[in-house]
């Protein structure tokens, strides 16, 4: 059984295609931005990995060449046993799956090997960095991303850039060296940060650290993005 929060049907942005996106429960990352609090923890068991699957199929008509699922959260790789089940149940109906993950979780090799696209979302580029960004530790992430490199996985990088934290020319280019050495990399984005997520905060009565913030203007976002992939 798997802590599911929601499901998202027809999804055009987590991954190539149309997509069914899930997101699961539990998360261990305090990320300044983060915009889904409420699946920090993880909640009830709701969903079988059959009545997902099944979920899942339904939209299968949807998904035409290159569409599929991808496992999203929170963090997918905390319920690891879960979502190998359902890979395994998807890998039957030739499903295309994609992980959106930060890397933050542990038993997850047999269940890469399921795996078509990994969605690595890129926190910091050093260990300070890192824990400011995330009040955790960067090595379980640094492991899994070894580990995609050692299974040759495909890779999308995400960074979400925070006006007055990494929105600077000079960060980028630091970011730009470190991507360099990362292989299989399809795709490169970098996500603005917007404070949509304050009245959750509000509502689950949790300090909202970014409060002053002003939300990343998209023109310079996309400038910035423009020099890292130049």
């Amino acid at each position: 059984m798997g802590s599911v929060d929601s499901i998202e049907t027809l999804g055009l942005l987590d991954g190539p295609g149309i997509r069914v996106v899930v997101f699961l429960n539990e998360c261990h990352l305090r990320c300044k931005y983060c915009h889904n609090p409420e699946m920090w923890n993880k909640k009830e068991n709701n969903y079988s990995a059959n009545s997902l699957v099944e979920k899942i199929i339904r939209y299968k008509p949807y998904f035409k060449n290159n569409g599929g699922v991808t496992f999203s959260g929170g963090e997918p790789l905390l319920q690891s046993e879960f979502l190998l089940e359902c890979c395994k149940l998807l890998k039957k109906e030739e499903i295309h799956i994609a992980l959106d993950t930060a890397g933050v979780g542990s038993d997850y090799e047999e269940l890469l090997n399921y795996i078509d696209l990994v969605i690595f979302d890129i926190k910091g580029i050093n260990s300070i960095e890192y824990k400011e960004m995330t009040n955790y530790n960067d090595d379980l992430s640094i492991k899994f991303l070894n580990k995609c490199q050692e299974l040759n996985k495909k890779l999308w990088l995400r960074s979400v850039i925070v006006p007055g934290i990494n929105d600077s020319k000079e960060y980028i280019l630091k970011l730009k060296e470190y991507i360099k050495n990362i292989k299989n990399v399809e795709k490169i984005e970098l996500l603005p940060y917007h404070s949509l997520a304050k009245e959750k905060y509000k509502k689950l009565n949790i300090k909202y650290v970014l409060e002053d913030t002003l939300d990343m203007d998209i023109d310079k976002c996309r400038e910035l993005e423009k020099l890292l992939i130049s």
